[in-house]
């Protein structure tokens, strides 16, 4: 069975990055299983200069063969208009062939994200990158209630999945509750990959 959980995540200020590398240690907390850090890369409307095939900071770029790999997926993005942002988006469009193929169908996957208010569409964000997962076929993790942090957090935090909030310049620092909750979805996620390939 393949031990890899992809961390899978577009960060633009850097907050959405840092809850990857909670989720990551998270999902290494579970004995046998690895996390597999990797970014989408940024998109726009007119490329005047090709994207360099590896980012000059962060994770490298993601590939299909990521995904192929994978025994799970945590996938993460900032909040742009209740939404997702657009170069996670664009990739997930890209991935029809293993739509096809089913590469993803049946592997657990989980969400998280980054917003500068508390209610500037953490669960909406959180919510439309659920929707492409169902269609791949995967098995959605949330953050049950169970997680004591999920009742006491006074920023980010939600059962669909973690995520944090930024503040509106963006230096609010990753609260206690928030990494708890972070960590715990890598752990939650890692624990059902692992069960789900031993009863293969």
């Amino acid at each position: 069975m393949n031990r890899d959980i992809l961390v899978l995540y577009y960060s633009r200020t850097g907050h959405t990055a840092q809850l990857a590398r909670l989720i990551a240690r998270g999902v290494e907390e579970v004995p046998g299983m690895q996390a597999r850090l990797r970014q989408v890369p940024p998109v726009a409307p007119v490329t005047e200069v090709a994207q360099p095939p590896e980012p000059e900071d962060g994770a490298p770029y993601v590939t299909k063969q990521d995904l192929t790999d994978c025994a799970g997926l945590a996938l993460g993005s900032p909040t742009r208009f209740g939404n997702m942002a657009a170069p996670l988006k664009h990739f997930l469009d890209t991935t029809g062939a293993e739509w096809a193929s089913g590469a993803l169908a049946g592997k657990p996957a989980a969400v998280f994200t980054s917003t500068s208010t508390m209610h500037g569409g953490q669960e909406s964000t959180l919510l439309s990158m659920a929707l492409p997962l169902l269609h791949h076929g995967m098995l959605l993790v949330g953050v049950p209630y169970t997680e004591p942090a999920l009742t006491s957090t006074h920023s980010g935090g939600t059962p669909y999945g973690a995520s944090h909030v930024a503040g509106p310049k963006g230096d609010n620092p990753i609260s206690e509750h928030e990494r708890e909750l972070a960590r715990a979805l890598g752990r939650r996620l890692a624990d059902v990959a692992r069960k789900l390939g031993n009863s293969a």
